[in-house]
């Protein structure tokens, strides 16, 4: 008797069925076990899925994939995240395109108040080696967690640095849990276990591919608050993390180079076409994204209790939402003050007129406080 494990699983195994394909599923089905026991003729009914993807549900019998694949997460330690479950970040939540099942291995909360993509590219200068390393112990202060890539340059730079600066960093993977590439990483992964970990949407056993970079990229840009990119060509997977983070409307930043150096000109394109801020040192990041210590709590500033309570229901609710001080993107205010996305806007406006709330960069809101 399969458990609803199975299905899920299976359920990203389907040839054509993406992930978007698959939440479309989701939504109508409600789990992943009536998606494989749908009707063909229902099935060809939902959006996106259509004649081909339906017999192609119908069809599907490599459940004991889904057996090895269970199997070896309960030998390695490895924790299953479904698009549905708590645990699952709720940044990606927020991104149309984003994994419906991952898989996971270590202490990492991925729920953290403040995480941070690092990128760059594979064969960093001198210069970008120390930058990397002086921003991250810059941030050791401020508890956050770095995600990166796990490839050669920047990127395990930026793992290595967290490491030594005590930070939580996390390993995306552009393959399953049952191998490291590259394989000269493997001991700041081991010790990545213990703080941090390893992350991907890839099952055991899939073969290294360069389609698989891209996939890895896209998480790495939905599961930060921002992308900071240090060093790049001007092709390259960091410029596709850029994009990435960009179309989910997220912050990204990028590090300065000389004119003409060919490992600068990716972050310098960046900026010029405003896709990302120029940041010349921490504090340029730690300001963008409001992430300096808060004020003591008995010092700080609170909405006074009268004004509060002559706002309605749906501006106290954002008000409440945005009590920690930090700014917040419009679609997280919507998913945790449970508003109709089609009435946020709205809402959003009213206090900033009320002189409430001030909108900022990266279609984001703070808290005035008064």
């Amino acid at each position: 008797m399969r458990d609803e494990l199975h299905y899920r699983i299976a359920l990203t195994l389907i040839p054509q069925v993406g992930d978007v394909v698959a939440k479309e599923l989701l939504r109508r089905f409600g789990t992943a076990r009536d998606i494989f026991t749908a009707q063909k003729k229902l099935l060809e009914s939902i959006p996106g899925v259509g004649t081909q993807r339906a017999a192609a549900i119908r069809a599907f019998n490599a459940f004991h994939l889904a057996d090895a694949e269970i199997a070896f997460m309960g030998k390695n330690g490895v924790q299953p995240l479904f698009y549905t479950d708590p645990l699952y970040p709720r940044r990606l939540q927020h991104c149309y395109d984003s994994p419906v099942m991952l898989y996971a291995k270590g202490h990492m909360d991925l729920q953290a108040e403040k995480i941070l993509g690092v990128v760059g590219t594979r064969t960093p200068t001198a210069y970008g080696h120390a930058i990397c390393e002086q921003f991250i112990a810059a941030f050791a202060a401020h508890h956050i967690t770095i995600v990166s890539g796990m490839a050669y340059g920047i990127d395990i730079t930026a793992h290595k640095a967290a490491l030594a600066q005590g930070l939580p960093t996390v390993g995306v993977l552009a393959h399953g849990l049952d191998k490291l590439y590259p394989a000269a990483h493997y001991h700041a992964a081991q010790q990545m276990l213990e703080n941090g970990g390893l992350l991907t949407d890839f099952c055991s056993g899939t073969k290294l591919g360069k389609q698989n970079f891209p996939r890895r990229n896209r998480i790495v840009a939905g599961l930060c608050d921002a992308t900071l990119v240090i060093e790049s060509g001007i092709k390259g997977g960091s410029l596709i993390t850029a994009d990435i983070a960009c179309g989910y409307n997220r912050d990204v930043m990028a590090v300065p180079g000389r004119i003409g150096d060919a490992r600068s000109a990716g972050c310098l394109e960046l900026v010029r076409h405003n896709k990302a801020a120029l940041v010349t040192g921490p504090e340029d990041v730690l300001e963008m994204l409001n992430w300096r210590p808060a004020a003591p709590k008995n010092a700080a500033p609170v909405v006074q209790s009268r004004l509060f309570n002559q706002l309605g229901p749906g501006q106290q609710q954002v008000v409440a939402v945005l009590g920690g001080g930090n700014h917040m993107h419009i679609d997280e205010i919507q998913y945790r003050s449970g508003i109709p996305q089609q009435q946020i806007p709205g809402v959003l406006l009213q206090l900033e007129m009320e002189g409430l709330v001030r909108a900022m960069p990266g279609n984001t809101y703070q808290l005035i406080h008064t």
